[in-house]
């Protein structure tokens, strides 16, 4: 068994690096060859436990997901990503129940449920991969990415109560809400406190390779212990990713360099294998269906793959639309309170918003509130349909298959529908997402505009900031040089107005004068360098800064850094 998931390892990362070298969407070429070699006989069968899947594979893609996540963005599309991670969940599960439950009574109404919980939950690994290759703009990849983050934490507590109620347990409508906010409060709570500590140790730590072990380790700890106090694992993994990949740019550059690779590495590796189990699996679960109630599941699985595809669209496109309307109702109230002088009464004497005038404190609440929030139909086409499901529903189900209080045929049709979902969305909404975006002509150039606006005024701070951090040192030097030729600071002027109006380039001063050593041009560099990622970091925080343009201005920054650090490090071995 360890020699056959080796060999479907190596042939899961091979297929997916032929997708990457071609630009396709590597989950989905995974699943397809791996559907297609079930089929030939030498290929043999690959059994996981269901619940060793979800502790194993779960936690680290979903912190690896909670990292690139802004948090910026996912505070902002908050009210979206919750009516699709938790109400939308929630009306699936219920629809897929009732209608399971009509078509094959023999599930019983908890144990209908129970498959609807399972096929509830979209993964958006596929949907983020295509997403990136065909530039969706931030604000549609945002909701899918915060959709998959705490969507799957709403389907295993739902799948929770729906299993205690097949054992016979009673449980209540106030009892499954008592038992789902105790999941996310205990599951958020233990997910800051390794964040914190996490956090903590890269701030503290400086070296890069015990950092990215602890980095590896603590999204199972996170799930652990959260599982076994009864909160959710996957929203104390998503709230430590949120808390470290919100604070990672003030941690040391080098951590952020070898922390990246990893992670994508790690990504690679896992959803790759995921996808090509799902594949692989496919043929045999049909195989064990038997002879006697086949036709049955057969037809609830076609049905059941409908329900998911149409209740999708049906909720996501009155609830935006309900939305935008509340929106712009708000926006106009704000306008008349304004207009007859209850702004000055309402916020003279707040500390939070006195700092504005009322046009000042519209602009911030449009930005805050409104920008980016509001979904056009041409997006809501694009979340409607990007509805695949993957390893949460496969994992769940093979979990399920196990539960006592299921007899051998639910238990074989629970398996069988999941397959079918989680194969049927993947092959019909994967492939034909792509030809969707390209039809609906929905780009990513709509973010350009504002990122040059974002840019210019970052780089117009960043100049000043130089211009002060420069004249400081400037006084410093005289002082401890005395009369002395200071023209490097004309030159790294010039330099520093170069670099932030045009491009991000390696810092290297050539023309310093003999008296100041290279450890005080080097500091003089990083002092500039950190100059110039506090002006992101508050930007980043006032909201003036998306966070992923944030992030490829850091990730430049990093890179001056390390040609700044290797240039030492060669002028030390010179010496030597």
């Amino acid at each position: 068994m360890d020699a056959e998931i080796f060999y479907v390892l190596v042939g899961a990362v091979v297929v997916a690096a032929v997708a990457r070298w071609r630009g396709w969407p590597a989950p989905l070429l995974v699943t397809i060859v791996a559907l297609a070699a079930s089929f030939l006989p030498f290929v043999p069968d690959v059994e996981i436990d269901g619940h060793l899947l979800l502790n194993l594979v779960l936690p680290p893609l979903l912190y690896s997901a909670a990292l690139d996540v802004s948090f910026v963005g996912f505070k902002r599309s908050l009210p979206q990503i919750r009516r699709l991670g938790i109400w939308l969940v929630l009306l699936t599960a219920l629809a897929v129940g009732f209608v399971a439950w009509w078509i094959m009574p023999s599930l019983t109404l908890p144990g209908a449920l129970l498959l609807g919980a399972i096929v509830a939950p979209p993964d958006a690994v596929s949907a983020a991969a295509i997403g990136r290759k065909l530039g969706l703009p931030r604000r549609i990849m945002t909701v899918l990415s915060g959709e998959s983050l705490i969507n799957d934490a709403t389907s295993l507590t739902l799948y929770r109560v729906f299993a205690a109620i097949l054992a016979g347990a009673t449980v209540s409508v106030w009892g499954g809400v008592v038992q789902f906010l105790l999941a996310v409060a205990v599951g958020v709570a233990i997910g800051l406190v390794f964040g914190i500590l996490l956090h903590q140790l890269r701030m503290r730590i400086n070296d890069a390779v015990v950092i990215g072990t602890f980095g590896l380790l603590a999204p199972f700890g996170a799930y652990a212990i959260a599982e076994h106090l009864l909160g959710s694992g996957v929203l104390a993994v998503v709230a430590m990713g949120l808390y470290v990949g919100y604070n990672s740019p003030r941690t040391d550059y080098t951590t952020r360099q070898q922390e990246k690779p990893l992670w994508l590495s790690a990504d690679l590796l896992l959803e790759s294998f995921v996808f090509a189990y799902i594949g692989l699996q496919f043929p045999r679960v049909l195989r064990d269906l038997g002879s006697e109630s086949v036709e049955q599941i057969l037809v609830l699985s076609g049905i059941v793959l409908l329900v998911v595809l149409v209740v999708r669209p049906l909720y996501i496109y009155p609830t935006s639309a309900w939305a935008n309307f509340q929106d712009r109702r708000r926006l106009e109230r704000w306008d008349r309170g304004v207009q007859n002088g209850e702004f000055e009464k309402r916020h003279e004497r707040s500390r939070r918003w006195g700092q504005f005038t009322a046009d000042e404190l519209r602009t911030h609440i449009v930005r805050e509130q409104m920008a980016g929030l509001q979904l056009t139909w041409k997006d809501s086409a694009v979340i409607s349909w990007a509805g695949m499901r993957g390893v949460v529903t496969l994992a769940i189900a093979l979990a399920a298959a196990d539960l006592a209080t299921l007899d051998e045929e639910a238990s074989h049709a629970i398996v069988v529908v999941a397959f079918v979902v989680t194969v049927g969305t993947l092959l019909l909404q994967g492939l034909t997402l792509p030809m969707l975006i390209r039809r609906l002509g929905i780009e990513g150039d709509v973010d350009h505009d504002d990122d040059q606006r974002a840019l210019a005024a970052v780089r117009e701070k960043s100049r000043e900031a130089g211009k002060a951090f420069l004249a400081e040192k400037r006084v410093e030097w005289q002082a401890k040089y005395g009369e002395v030729d200071l023209g490097v600071f004309d030159a790294f002027t010039k330099r520093m107005t170069r670099v932030e109006k045009d491009t991000d380039e390696a810092q290297q001063v050539e023309d310093a004068v003999a008296r100041p050593s290279f450890d005080d041009l080097a500091a003089l560099s990083r002092g500039w360098l950190q100059v110039r990622r506090d002006i992101l970091l508050a930007e980043r925080d006032a909201g003036n800064l998306d966070e992923e343009l944030m992030r490829e201005l850091m990730t430049a920054m990093d890179a001056e850094e390390l040609a700044l650090d290797t240039r030492g490090a060669t002028r030390q071995q010179g010496r030597a």
